[in-house]
């Protein structure tokens, strides 16, 4: 069963993409199919749903990383820095 689990993962990030119904969905052909027990394919579902939720918070960190390191590039101002820079402008325009 871990090695099938390893082949279903190896999938690219299959788990991470595939929502639980379609890893259930999955899962049920191969017990169908006889290459797992129904027994097993619970274990089988909790795993695959637990690895898809960690890959894709590693995806999600990752890619707020990677735009975060773009937006510096840039040069690009943040939304708190705008919000900031509006109370200054509004705060001077009163005290006018």
């Amino acid at each position: 069963m871990k090695n099938l689990l390893n082949q279903f993962i190896s999938l690219g990030v299959g788990a991470a993409v595939f929502s639980k119904e379609q890893i259930e969905k999955s899962v049920e052909e191969l017990v169908k199919k006889g290459e797992i027990s129904k027994g097993e394919s619970g274990e089988l579902i909790e795993r695959l749903i637990e690895k898809g939720s960690k890959l894709r918070e590693e995806m999600d960190s990752i890619i707020a990383s990677k735009v975060s390191q773009t937006l510096d590039q840039l040069n690009l101002v943040s939304k708190d820095e705008l919000r900031k820079l509006e109370r200054r402008i509004e705060e001077l325009e009163r005290r006018e």
